[in-house]
């Protein structure tokens, strides 16, 4: 397999409306920035609009494109994980498909690289054409975040960044299926750095995270780096078991007293308290053992259906891609 300077890679997901314009902004930039000796690796995650037949039609009117078509709708996180597999570049430039980053970031990514950085991230300072709401959920997501997993992960950073061969080669050697890829890349440690950067509105369409894949997300993050919360369980369990020994303390001091204890709805939100707590116990317990089942079953993280490129690197393309599928 013949290797590159750069990898762009960008999953997307019914992003018809916006494939084009992206195209544009990221051949300009790498054009300036590397000349021809880059690849862009489109990632079609199940989308159920045109953007796979434009994809395809873009890898036939430029030689740099490779699109690949999953089988069926994976979610972000393993549709970049597909695209890090499959690219071949020594450097690896990841970008959302809404053009929020901006791709002409990218030289000066290169040059925090050269001088020595295995991972350069975008940091936001500003975010435009977002509600209050999304603002402020992502302001404490990241807060909130930091203080309950074990490792340092940037706040207000995304999967936008630029990676060295081998920090992505030890990505790609992580198997887990519920991936929360920024927190992994901080895992992987090694030298990395911020560029701030103001983030603009989408080019086109709506967002692709809606409220509940957002909840699902942040618990993936927290699951997936840290078992406070497991911790969190035994606390609860603990308080609970202290108040409820004072509780019974206080009724039989009071039974040897000669006083009637009233109070019965009182031991009715008592009960309701404590089988609350329960099952939020039991919920959180769930889910890391969710994850343990399905870890275990070793299912590959994705398929890819179908490879579009330029013949001249479609043969390379199939073998990289089975011995993908073989891994």
């Amino acid at each position: 397999m013949n290797e590159l300077h750069l990898s762009v890679v960008v999953p997307c997901y019914n992003e018809e409306e916006g494939v084009a314009e992206l195209h544009r902004r990221v051949s300009d930039t790498c054009n300036d920035c590397v000349g021809e000796d880059y690849e862009l690796v489109l990632v079609n995650d199940g989308s159920s609009d045109d953007t796979w037949k434009i994809m395809c039609e873009l890898s036939q009117a430029d030689k740099h494109v490779v699109a690949l078509n999953l089988s069926r709708n994976h979610g972000h996180q393993l549709a970049l994980s597909a695209g890090l597999q499959m690219c071949r570049g020594s450097r690896i430039f990841i970008l959302d498909a809404d053009l929020q980053d901006p791709p002409e970031l990218l030289p000066k990514m290169m040059e925090r690289m050269d001088g020595g950085c295995d991972v350069v991230f975008g940091q936001r300072i500003k975010r435009e054409g977002e509600t209050v709401f999304k603002k402020a959920s992502a302001f404490a997501f990241y807060r909130i975040l930091n203080k309950m997993v074990d490792i340092d992960i940037p706040r207000d950073t995304g999967d936008f960044r630029l990676m060295s061969r081998r920090s992505v080669d030890i990505l790609n050697s992580m198997p887990e299926h519920h991936r929360f890829i920024r927190g992994m890349v901080s895992w992987i440690g090694m030298r990395q750095e911020s560029v701030p950067y103001n983030r603009a509105a989408r080019f086109a369409g709506d967002t692709k995270y809606p409220l509940s894949k957002m909840i699902r997300f942040a618990i993936d993050a927290v699951t997936g780096f840290s078992i406070r919360p497991l911790r969190m369980a035994s606390y609860l369990g603990i308080c609970f078991g202290i108040t409820t020994l004072l509780f019974l303390v206080y009724v039989l001091i009071q039974y040897f007293l000669g006083h009637t204890v009233e109070g019965w709805a009182s031991l009715a939100v008592i009960i309701l308290a404590l089988g609350s707590v329960q099952l939020f116990v039991a919920g959180i317990m769930g889910e890391y053992l969710g994850r343990l089942y399905v870890e275990s079953k070793h299912r590959p993280l994705f398929i890819i259906q179908e490879i579009a490129c330029s013949d001249d690197i479609s043969r390379e393309y199939s073998a990289l891609s089975s011995k993908v599928i073989a891994s």
